[in-house]
């Protein structure tokens, strides 16, 4: 089976859905699948020419709307190759252009929301809530009506999907996602780490691991941290991630003002080895985000065997709670010194019990090599209408159907 991923960008610090992407290409070739990219990215971008599977640019590599007339013409033109097409995001350019090239004809489509229909918008930037609202009348929701399936990778990024932007007419599945286990060399991996925070030295410390922004709730998590602090003493906080709008000049100056500036540490953004280190290295991790459909970087720390702190607007925070792989708490100030608070007081016994239940809940949700098995029987039968699959289709009005 052949399958063709449209995304507006490879750049590895655009977040979880591009490595998760990556990793899922190659879960899945042990199950007979080719996986090649078509992406927004210009020729020119330095990124394109790393990226470790086979892409095509036709954009411009312009941030925004990103339009680019050469994707129609390629999709028109070399589509009918392959078996499936799954279109990444929604709001920009690569969605309309999809379900313009293919709705009439050509391989099915299907498309992966990848959080951007979570209600967090609405309430938090109206004015932007209401723009989208107006493009949604206007062009979205037809993408994802007319496509053979839109993918959810948990039922409460579903359920608050359908209740986002009206009308929301789709067949909605909820797909097994996840990522594969790390590279097994930790001595190395956790000298990587610490070499880029030497300040650090061998103290214990709590990693948020994402993109520097407003929706992942690092403020938050300053302002927890410096209320617990003067309590536990032995502890630290590393805030890794890509800056992308400029905000950790100010997350900075919130630290020291709040007295806690020399105990928490900014490496930038952590890949390769680094990043290893400093998942395996940590207390845990903690997650403080407003909105998160899947969080690969949750997955990632309990293929680890780390505890995750995470709120309840990371749509799996059922299943952590379940595993008992780690605590979750509301997405407010409160509730993230609760989280922290909590994980602090335990015993050390509960902590090691957490991270051994973090390691199984990796196994058996988590892990790519089981679930990319599922997630292409789930696509051959969605592609051929298999009804001897026994998946669950969510019609209009979450209207359930087997498959």
């Amino acid at each position: 089976m052949r399958l063709l991923q449209v995304v507006p960008t490879v750049h590895p610090e655009s977040g979880g859905p591009i490595e998760g992407i990556v990793q899922s290409a190659r879960a899945c070739q042990h199950w007979g699948c080719i996986t090649h990219v078509l992406t927004l990215d210009s020729a020119e971008s330095p990124w394109v020419h790393d990226f470790p599977l086979t892409v095509f640019p036709v954009g411009s590599g312009r941030p925004g709307f990103a339009y680019a007339p050469r994707l129609r013409e390629w999709l028109e033109r070399h589509a009918q190759g392959y078996d499936a097409v799954i279109v990444h995001g929604l709001w920009q350019y690569q969605s309309l252009c999809a379900w313009r090239a293919l709705r009439r004809s050509g391989p099915p489509y299907f498309v992966f929301p990848h959080g951007m229909l979570d209600p967090w918008g609405k309430r938090s930037h109206p004015w932007k809530y209401l723009k989208k609202s107006v493009y949604w009348l206007a062009v979205e929701h037809r993408v994802l009506r007319d496509a053979r399936a839109v993918f959810f990778t948990a039922e409460q990024e579903r359920l608050s999907a359908e209740r986002t932007y009206w009308p929301f007419r789709a067949k909605s599945v909820v797909v097994p996602f996840g990522t594969t286990l790390p590279p097994d060399n930790p001595k190395v991996q956790r000298q990587a780490f610490r070499s880029l925070v030497p300040e650090l030295g061998d103290r214990r410390y709590f990693l948020f691991l994402g993109r520097i922004h407003p929706k992942k709730g690092c403020d938050l998590l300053l302002e927890a941290f410096a209320r617990v602090a003067a309590d536990f003493p032995d502890i630290d906080v590393v805030v890794a991630g890509p800056d992308q709008i400029g905000w950790r000049r100010a997350l900075r100056a919130r630290a020291q003002a709040l007295g806690v500036a020399q105990r928490v540490h900014w490496p930038g953004a952590l890949t390769g080895d680094a990043k290893w280190g400093g998942i395996r290295g940590a207390a845990a991790l903690v997650l403080p985000s407003h909105q998160e459909n899947f969080a690969i970087v949750v997955a990632e720390a309990t293929a680890c065997g780390v505890p995750v702190l995470i709120t309840d607007r990371v749509d799996i925070w059922r299943e952590v709670v379940q595993d008992g792989a780690g605590l979750v708490a509301p997405d407010t100030m409160s509730g993230i010194e609760d989280l922290l608070a909590r994980f602090l007081s335990q015993e050390p016994e509960t902590s090691d019990a957490m991270r051994q239940r973090a390691k199984l809940c990796f196994d058996t949700r988590f892990d790519l090599r089981q679930s990319a098995g599922q997630f292409v029987t789930i696509l051959r039968g969605l592609i051929h209408g298999d009804r001897a699959m026994g998946v669950a289709v969510h019609g209009n009005r979450g209207r359930e159907q087997r498959l």
